[in-house]
């Protein structure tokens, strides 16, 4: 790093928040749902919205999620599942607009980078991708832009301005081989997007390529995927890799979901610790 650049910021925290077997775990046992999210604002600085690739979210449930997280904490928003999925980034100007017209803009300056994750099945096509990343918005202006797109699955109303017109930042996470192209790094970069780098137990490729000015890792679990809890060397490397990103000017986001058996909290919680991001008391399972 030179002498004049700054370090990039590091953020470590989880993807989703709604799983009814940490309680007792993560969550204490009386703690009740709609205080999850603040709990784990407690604890970690940011979060995965997963609600939003499953189905277009109501404008109230963004600004809940932004009252109930303190100021410098930081929502990742999943792109919906019909633009990645169903669709295929292919002719997506209206889905994108309902996306965007959902309420995302309500999060603020809360909102950080946008994640689109292909599914296995989908492969590498230069013009789709490069169509696709033309369309997403940079600025919380354009977002305002291509939400005034939408047709009548959300109302008028939902997006209303851009408010704190900050840069927006995109992810795309992909599960085929196939992207592992020279092309597909280099449309990435043109665009200032980043090629989410996946720990999925071998299961889909794992693409350590910086194309933009900030990293994304998904920690989908080391030897057991969804399943696994992260060694302690392992978290070390992965610590590793954050500071070295953050040491040469990148903001690095990092969401572990290694959920099934509640691991996802605990790991996060043991990689922010080791990279100093907080003070954390560890509970014993923590210390291990």
């Amino acid at each position: 790093m030179t002498g004049t650049q700054d370090p990039g910021r590091i953020r470590v925290g989880i993807s989703g928040w709604q799983y009814q077997s940490w309680r007792g775990d993560f969550y204490p046992q009386d703690l009740p749902a709609r205080r999850q999210l603040s709990y784990v604002a407690d604890h970690l600085a940011t979060v995965e919205l997963n609600g939003p690739f499953y189905s277009l979210q109501r404008p109230s449930s963004y600004r809940r999620w932004y009252d109930e997280t303190p100021d410098e904490f930081v929502f990742a928003v999943k792109g919906g599942r019909y633009v990645t999925h169903l669709k295929r980034l292919r002719d997506v100007q209206t889905a994108l607009a309902n996306f965007f017209a959902s309420g995302v803009l309500l999060l603020g300056e809360k909102l950080g980078p946008f994640l689109w994750q292909l599914p296995e099945r989908v492969e590498f096509d230069r013009d789709v991708v490069a169509e696709f990343l033309a369309q997403l918005p940079r600025t919380g202006t354009e977002v305002a832009a291509v939400a005034a797109g939408h047709d009548d699955k959300v109302p008028s109303t939902a997006y209303d301005d851009p408010g704190l017109d900050k840069p927006v930042r995109h992810a795309l996470e992909v599960r085929s081989a196939t992207f592992r192209d020279d092309d597909f790094f280099a449309l990435l970069r043109d665009h200032d997007v980043a090629c989410v780098l996946a720990d999925s137990a071998g299961r889909w490729p794992e693409l350590d390529e910086t194309t933009a000015s900030f990293d994304y890792l998904r920690l989908h679990g080391h030897s057991e995927l969804y399943t696994s809890r992260y060694a302690t060397a392992t978290l070390e490397g992965w610590a590793e890799r954050c500071s070295a990103a953050a040491e040469a000017g990148r903001d690095v986001y990092v969401y572990f979901d290694n959920d099934a058996h509640g691991h996802a909290p605990h790991d996060a919680i043991r990689l922010a610790d080791r990279l100093g991001l907080r003070e954390i008391r560890l509970s014993p399972r923590q210390r291990t």
